[in-house]
């Protein structure tokens, strides 16, 4: 069996939500962040959106993402395209998005988001969950 090209990420963005336009196709990402500020640990993120877009494949793909910690490399969470891909033109540009719901973070620091195409990484992009510092509202007078 042929193994199939390793894709190239052209774009990895974290976001509230991605909405789908259903004519067109067309991808409109809501709410692109960098960071998760909370205000205590455990903390719980419930809802985020990852779109993913790649070129350079050629070939059958079972797509998946995971959510790394990188203090014990354990997993976060998980999200799966459900079917096998087929691309049959290297030149073209494929886009994925990604629904993770529940996220526990225990602890502030460093995790990773991981693209896989057949159980091969290609692609990863590193966020940071920030301890934020509570200040209560000025007395109104």
């Amino acid at each position: 069996m042929k193994k199939s090209a390793k894709p190239i990420v052209n774009a990895m963005l974290i976001c509230d939500k991605v909405i789908t336009e259903a004519h067109t196709n067309k991808k409109s990402l809501i709410g692109i962040f960098g960071n998760i500020n909370a205000y205590k640990f455990p903390c719980v993120h419930n809802f985020l959106s990852v779109y993913i877009k790649f070129t350079d494949a050629n070939g059958e793909y079972d797509f998946h993402l995971e959510l790394v910690d990188l203090e014990d490399y354990s997993i976060v969470g998980r999200s799966d395209i459900p079917k096998k891909i087929a691309v049959n033109d290297p030149l073209a540009t494929h886009d994925l998005v990604f629904n993770l719901a529940s996220l526990k973070f225990t602890h502030p620091g460093k995790y990773e988001f991981r693209i896989f195409a057949n159980d091969e990484v290609f692609g990863q992009k590193t966020f940071l969950v920030n301890k934020a510092e509570y200040t209560p509202p000025a007395d109104r007078q």
